[in-house]
C-alpha cells in the first residue's frame, strides 16, 4: 500500500479522502486541518490519524505522499518541506496567486530532484483526454482553432471570491491548462481578454468579474478562445472543441443522465447537465489518482506537473494585465 497524507480537509479535500480512501492501492495514514475538530472528525471516517503539525508526515519515513489540498497560500511552504524529506507531492491548482513566490519554489526545490503531480484534473477528464488521442492521430488533421467554454451554475461565496485570486487565477486557469494540453509543444505567445459584471454586481465591490473571455494565439498560429462565466442557470456548462484541417472534435457536457423525452411540445429534450464539478469530474478525479499510484509505484511520470502550474499562472497574469491594459499581450514562460 501507499502511505499518503492529506494536508486540507475542505470541500475539496474531503473529496480527495473519500476517493483516497477507497482506492485499493492507497492507504490514507494522516490527516491534517488547521481545525483539529474537523480533522479528527475526517480522519475517523477514513480510519486514518489526524495530527496537529504537518511535520510528523514529513519525519515519517513510511509517508511515500504529501497530499496538498490546503488553501492556495499554504501551498508553496507545504511543498518547500515535503520535497525536502523526499516525498511525492500532489498539489491541488493553484501552486500560488504570486507567480515571484513559485519561480522562487521552483529554484528551491530543483536540488531536491522534486517528484509533483499538479491537480488540473480536467486533463484527466474521458472525454477530453480522448479527444487529445484523436488530435495526436491525426484525425482532423492540423489543429487550428481550440474553443472552451466553461461556466458554473453559481459563484462560490463572495468570502471565498475575495481571496481566490480572481477569475483568471480561480477559474479559467483550468482552460489555460487545457489550451496547453492540447497545444502540446505549441506553447502560448499572446492572449488577449475581457471582462464584465451584467448581473451580478457583487463583484465590482470586490474587483473581479462575472464573465470573462480571452483570445489567445500559438507559435504556429492555432487560435484559442475560451469563455467563462460564474453562473449558468442550466447547469455545469464544459465543453471543449477542437477544429482541425479535416474536421472537429468535441467534448462535451455530461447530464444527470441520458434518456431523452418527446412530446408533442418537446422534442429531444434531454436531462440537465451535471450541477456540480465534482460530479462532473467524478471520473477524471478517480483516473488522476489512478497516474498518482503509477507515478507512486512505476515512477511514471505525470501528465500534469508543477512547470504545467507555473505556466497556467502566468498565463492568468498576462489575461489579467491584457485586461487592465485593453491590449493584446505577449506571454513569456
Amino acid at each position: 500500500m501507499i502511505n499518503v497524507a492529506l494536508f486540507g480537509l475542505g470541500r475539496i479535500g474531503q473529496m480527495h479522502g473519500e476517493n483516497l480512501h477507497a482506492h485499493k492501492k492507497f492507504n490514507l495514514k494522516y490527516t491534517f486541518d488547521i481545525d483539529k475538530n474537523l480533522s479528527k472528525k475526517i480522519s475517523n471516517k477514513f480510519d486514518a490519524l489526524p495530527i496537529d503539525n504537518p511535520r510528523t508526515a514529513f519525519q515519517d519515513k513510511n509517508v511515500d505522499i504529501v497530499f496538498i489540498a490546503s488553501s492556495t497560500p499554504t501551498h508553496i511552504n507545504l511543498i518547500n518541506e515535503a520535497t525536502k524529506y523526499k516525498k511525492i507531492v500532489f498539489c491541488e491548482k493553484p501552486l500560488d496567486l504570486d507567480i515571484k513566490k513559485v519561480n522562487s519554489c521552483k529554484k528551491r526545490i530543483k536540488k531536491f530532484n522534486p517528484k509533483i503531480q499538479l491537480g488540473f484534473n480536467r486533463r484527466y477528464d474521458p472525454g477530453h483526454s480522448s479527444i487529445k488521442k484523436d488530435l495526436k492521430k491525426g484525425d482532423i488533421g492540423k489543429l487550428e482553432k481550440i474553443i472552451i467554454t466553461s461556466r458554473d451554475p453559481a459563484p462560490p461565496p463572495i468570502n471565498y471570491l475575495k481571496v481566490s485570486g480572481g477569475i483568471f487565477k480561480d477559474m479559467m486557469i483550468h482552460d489555460f491548462d487545457l489550451i496547453r494540453f492540447y497545444l502540446h509543444n505549441d506553447e502560448v505567445e499572446s492572449i488577449y481578454s475581457i471582462g464584465s459584471n451584467i448581473s451580478d454586481k457583487r463583484f465590482n465591490k470586490i474587483k473581479d468579474y462575472e464573465l470573462a473571455s480571452c483570445i489567445l494565439k500559438s507559435k504556429k498560429g492555432v487560435q484559442c478562445i475560451i469563455t467563462n462565466s460564474r453562473h449558468c442557470s442550466f447547469g455545469y456548462d464544459q465543453r471543449v472543441e477542437l477544429f482541425g484541417a479535416k474536421g472537429m472534435l468535441i467534448s462535451g457536457n455530461k447530464n444527470k443522465n441520458e434518456t431523452q423525452t418527446f412530446t408533442k411540445n418537446n422534442t429531444f429534450q434531454k436531462k440537465p447537465f451535471l450541477n456540480f464539478f465534482i460530479d462532473r469530474y467524478l471520473d477524471a478525479y478517480k483516473l488522476q489518482l489512478d497516474e498518482l499510484a503509477a507515478y507512486a509505484t512505476k515512477r511514471k511520470q505525470p501528465i500534469s506537473s508543477f512547470e504545467d502550474g507555473r505556466k497556467a499562472l502566468i498565463m492568468a497574469n498576462a489575461a489579467l494585465d491584457s485586461l487592465k491594459q485593453k491590449k493584446q499581450i505577449k506571454i513569456k514562460f
